[in-house]
Order: C-alpha cells, then structure tokens, then sequence
C-alpha cells in the first residue's frame, strides 16, 4: 500500500493502474499515427463554453451565426457549463473581482483544455489601465492564443481558433495521462521554437555585452 502525497491511501490495484498508464498507454499514445489521430479527433470536435464577459462577446456571438459559421471547425457546441467544455474563449474585460471566478470555472473544465483570451481586454487589459481591471486573464489562468483586437473581428477569432488547432495538432496526448499524485504533464511546443527561444537568448547576451 502506498500514499498519496496528500494522504490518501494508494491500494495496491491503483498502484498497477498507475504504472500501466505510464509504460503502456503512454507509449502507445506517443506513436505517430495513433498521436495524430486523437489529436485530430480533439481539434475537430471543440466545445467552447458560452462565457461572455463584456463587448467582445457580441462579436464571438456573431462567429458561430451563418454568415461565419464556426461549426465548419467543429467548435459550434456551446456548453452551458464548465464540466462539458473544453475550451473557454474569455471575450471582455476581466476585473480583480471577476478573476477568482474566472480561475473557478477552468478549475472545473476537465483535462484536456484550452483556453483563448479574445480582445485587447482579455490579453492585456486592454484601455482599462485602472485599480479593477486585471492587466491579462493570463495573471489568473494560462492562456493558449491571445486574440488581439477592440473588439476583434469574427474572422480574427476564427484565425485564432485555426491556430490552436495547431497547437493541439503538436502536443502529446500521452500528456494528459494523470500520474499518481494527481498532475497533469503538457509538452506543447510549435515547430521553430527551439530556434525563436536560442535567438532571443543570444540577442538578449549581446545586449549585455554592450
């Protein structure tokens, strides 16, 4: 019998599921083509959760109407609640009293899950410079795309939403593999960030060098 580091009592049963998960299904979920497909099944079935803060929300409103039709990616389910989505657009302002409820709702959005901060609002504060607005939901949740923008156009959020296909297209799914003490292990990188992050090392040395 082992323990969980928060003391919960580990059988020996959850101990072999355990190390299933990580020498079996991980593995096989890392192959290419078995890779490739679930993350597939994951970008074309997004269900975005109808969470609409302040102005940029009419516009995210607009992108799943018939003139732009957001269901042609597969993200046209809107779920009223956070434990049957999988993606939170956060469109609007976000205050210092919002930000707490904001981090509740992920909380409860099950793994895996994304999320994309629509407008100058959402991703920087926006015009708002002020004592109650929260200068980026980024300080409260990790946000996948930024959507720049006051408000952003439909088709702004529809290119941002191609991009975090793209992202989805690139991680491993053996990541969401939960491990015995309960976290989850993401390795999300895009082609070509190896070499953006080198280059900005070695300009950020020559800097000092001067």
């Amino acid at each position: 019998m082992a323990e969980h580091p928060e003391g919960i009592v580990l059988t020996t049963v959850d101990a072999i599921f355990n190390a299933l998960r990580r020498n079996v299904a991980a593995p096989v979920l890392n192959v290419k083509p078995v890779r490739d497909t679930v993350n597939w099944a994951r970008k074309s079935a997004l269900w975005p959760m109808t969470f609409g803060l302040a102005c940029c929300a009419i516009e995210m409103i607009a992108t799943g109407a018939g003139r732009f039709d957001i269901d042609r990616f597969g993200a046209g389910v809107f779920r009223p609640s956070p434990r049957q989505s999988d993606l939170i657009i956060v469109a609007g302002t976000v205050t210092l009293k919002m930000g707490p409820v904001v981090r509740r709702v992920y909380d409860q959005m099950p793994e895996p899950k994304w999320v994309i901060a629509m407008g100058a609002c959402a991703s920087t504060g926006g015009p708002f410079d002020s004592y109650s607005t929260m200068q980026g939901v980024d300080r409260t949740i990790p946000v996948d795309v930024y959507i720049p923008g006051c408000p952003p156009r439909p088709e702004a959020l529809l290119y941002g939403l191609m991009r975090l296909q793209d992202i989805i297209m690139k991680e491993a799914p053996s990541a969401y593999i939960f491990e015995s003490d309960g976290t989850v292990h993401r390795q999300r990188q895009l082609e070509g960030d190896n070499e953006a992050r080198e280059t900005d090392a070695e300009e950020e040395a020559l800097t000092a060098a001067r």
